[in-house]
Order: C-alpha cells, then structure tokens, then sequence
C-alpha cells in the first residue's frame, strides 16, 4: 500500500497498467474531449502535445492572426474562430462534447490599438455583452479574463489549469542553469524582485530590467521580448538581469507567465547576464531546449521567489 501513490503517478503516465507489469493504453475515446482555445506561440502546442499523450482528444479553436497553423497538427479537431467571436468558440466546443477547456497561448495587444481594429476584430452579442459589462468600467487584463472564465462557465465549458498537461516544463527553484550568477546579479535579484511584483500587482506589467541596483526599463503593452531589446540599448555595458514575476492575483486557468528560446536569444542580443523566474509559476517553453540555449549564451537562469 506505501507504493500507491508511485503507482497511480505511473499510470497517469502510460508507465503501467492496474496489473503491474503491462503498458497502459489510452483509449481516447473513452475519456472527455478537452478544448483548446489557442493564441500564438508553443505554449498551445506543449498542452496539445500532453493532453493528447494523456488519453485525451484535443479539439481546438485558434485564433486567427495570432494561432500558429502548425498546431492543427497536433489536434484532433481544429478551428480558426475570430477573437471576439465568443459564440463561435462555445459553439465548437460543445458541439464536440468539450467540457473542460484550457486557454494558452498570447495575443499581440498592440494590434487591439491599431487603427482598423473595429473592423478586424468585430464582436459578436455574447462578445459585446461582456464588453458592456466589464470594459467600460475596468479595462485590466485580469478583469477582462475573469469575465472570460464566467461567461464560458455560463455556457458549460470550464476553463482549467493550463499547466496540467505540461507540468514538467514549469520553473522550478533555485539555479537551473550550470551557469551560476554573479555576487552583483544576487544584489540585483533582491534589489529588484519586490519592485517588479508591484509593477505586476498595478497591471503595468510582469518584467523589470535591473543593472547594478537601477532600474533600466520595466515592461508594458509592448510586452517583454520588446522591453528586452529597449533594455539593451539602454544599458550598453551589457550584464543585467531581467526579472519577470507572475500576477499578484496569478490564475493558472488563464494568467501563466511563460519564457522561451526566443526569449533567451533576445537576452542574449541585447547584453543580458541573468533571467528571474517565480518556481511554480512561470513555464519554460522547451525547457531543456531554454537551458541548454542559456548555458550557450552564457545567461544564469534562477528560480527565486523571495525567500
């Protein structure tokens, strides 16, 4: 009986079945589909990936102009739908008997302040029911996607943890690189670290640049590669550390900071020596990829959560 948890992990993982000793094999089938409402980058990819190596079938509807075609590959079922067409996803979803949904994957702000938005993203009644009730009164992104969770609850699609299905790309604590920070990077995680969760907990945004105790750019709409490369131009010298937090009021059905090879060969260009991460709450897309690429570059990566 000690061993019962060890066993139910590895089934959970296809390692074995209830007779010790024989593969398990998913029917899929069998289990509930899982929805996928899907933005851009490899985040959708990874839960698509192990949603379906869990035995479940994927049925996903991407965003267009920001969904990447690649993962229809990886779907069972996949749709483009527009991003404020709220109806559309409902519709897909539980036509196909989804009644659970992750939702992953970014979405370029800045295109929400181009100037042919009110004809590119035109929404629809449910769209602008929420709209009505949320946008003119509180325009954060977390009072935007706390509507989302209510009206898809409404509808009978539950929105949950995007990490489950890819928890071992998640940052964990402490060094993870070979690569160890300096004495003055150490100086500048703790000088930084509490500044950035403010910056996060006002909706300014979740990354701060600090070199030798100052504070070189903090992250806005532009979103972090951009502030990455902003940071680099400000500090020429180069050996800063980025320092990216979650949410105060993080929600892990919607709201997970993520990083990625992208990330890091920015860091990389602009001159960067050390990438901060919360354990636990951040995911590293690729992460064995996202280390090896760091170690390359010569970038230390720390989980540090405070303590």
């Amino acid at each position: 009986m000690s061993t019962g948890g060890l066993e139910l992990d590895k089934m959970m993982r296809g390692d074995w079945s209830l007779a010790p000793g024989k593969p398990v094999h998913y029917n899929r089938g069998a289990m509930a589909p899982l929805g996928l409402i899907a933005g851009e980058g490899v985040f959708p990819l990874l839960v698509a990936r192990g949603a379906r190596e869990r035995g479940r079938k994927v049925i996903c509807v991407g965003l267009a102009g920001h969904a990447w075609s690649e993962l229809a590959r990886e779907c069972d079922t996949f749709r483009w739908v527009g991003l404020l067409r709220l109806n559309q996803w409902i519709r897909i979803l539980r036509d196909a008997g989804c009644k659970e949904a992750i939702m992953v994957g970014r979405v370029d702000k800045s295109q929400l302040y181009d100037r042919w938005r009110y004809f590119r993203y035109i929404p629809d009644s449910r769209a602008v029911k929420v709209i009505w009730n949320v946008l003119r009164r509180d325009k954060r992104p977390q009072a935007i996607l706390s509507a989302l969770i209510d009206e898809l609850s409404s509808a009978g699609v539950t929105l949950v943890d995007s990490t489950q299905f890819c928890g071992e790309h998640m940052a964990t604590a402490g060094v993870m690189t070979r690569r160890q920070p300096s004495e003055t990077q150490w100086e500048d995680i703790a000088f930084g670290y509490d500044i950035c969760r403010t910056v996060s907990r006002l909706d300014i945004g979740q990354s701060i640049a600090v070199c030798d105790r100052d504070v070189i750019a903090v992250e806005a709409l532009e979103g972090t590669n951009a502030m990455i490369e902003r940071a680099g131009k400000l500090c020429k010298v180069g050996g800063w550390t980025l320092i990216k937090v979650s949410n105060t009021t993080q929600d892990m059905r919607l709201d997970v900071p993520s990083i990625g090879t992208t990330t890091i060969e920015k860091l990389a260009s602009a001159g960067a020596a050390c990438l901060v991460l919360e354990p636990g709450k951040t995911i590293m897309l690729e992460k064995q990829k996202v280390l090896e690429m760091a170690d390359r570059y010569k970038i230390a990566i720390v989980g540090y959560d405070g303590t």
